[in-house]
């Protein structure tokens, strides 16, 4: 019976090692933006395509991560929503207990320009009606596999061309692939810059997803 348990545990134990490692996290969160080959995910976690790999089957192995062949290409996806919804609570649970954590987001936050606390229903009724834009400032691929309804796609690289085209008598919430994500608030701090009232939501979609909210797919 001894040996039974043991091996239960270690079963367990597999998904714990297999997330037990700061790049294989990102690689998540990553992918919880949609499929990606192993260069882009190596080239977005800034690691080589060797290092990236060796990650890859670890998440493979703990059943974490799955493949398809797309021609030449072999795409990388999240097992299932429920392993987004893994990283997400492990984030949060994260940020509830460690200090270190909780003071190094406060600096991304800085300036008061997080839309901390505020009902992300209440976003949804006045993107809808027009009372906000919602900006999607990560790549347009990203924003194609899925995004927060009534957002427009607007890539961070293409914000400062294209920023003439949003009218200054209304507030843009621009938001990314989720807390650890920096382009937000880049977009926010240039949109302030230019004279508009802006703010960053810190959710990406696997957060508004486990938040029970809808998704535009």
């Amino acid at each position: 019976m001894r040996e039974l348990k043991d091996h239960l545990y270690d079963q367990v134990a597999r998904i714990g090692k297999a997330v037990a490692s700061p790049k294989r996290l990102e690689l998540i969160e990553l992918l919880c933006q949609g499929e990606k080959t192993v260069e882009t995910l190596a080239a977005q976690a800034d690691i080589s395509v060797k290092l990236a790999s060796a990650h890859l089957k670890e998440l493979r192995l703990a059943r974490l991560v799955d493949t398809r062949k797309d021609g030449r290409y072999v795409l990388y996806r999240l097992a299932g929503t429920s392993v987004a919804d893994l990283w997400v609570s492990l984030r949060a649970e994260a940020e509830e207990r460690l200090v270190e954590l909780q003071m190094a987001l406060s600096s991304i936050a800085a300036h008061g320009d997080e839309l901390k606390g505020v009902d992300r229903a209440e976003i949804l009724r006045r993107a809808a009606t027009g009372e906000v834009i919602v900006l999607d400032v990560r790549p347009q691929e990203e924003f194609a596999v899925a995004h927060l309804p009534h957002a427009r796609s607007l890539p961070l690289g293409e914000l400062r061309k294209r920023i003439a085209g949003l009218p200054k008598n209304v507030p843009v919430v621009a938001y990314c692939r989720g807390p650890f994500c920096l382009m937000a608030k880049d977009a926010a701090e240039l949109l302030r810059k230019k004279g508009y009232q802006a703010f960053h939501l810190t959710d990406g979609v696997a957060e508004w997803r486990a938040r029970g909210l809808p998704v535009a797919e």
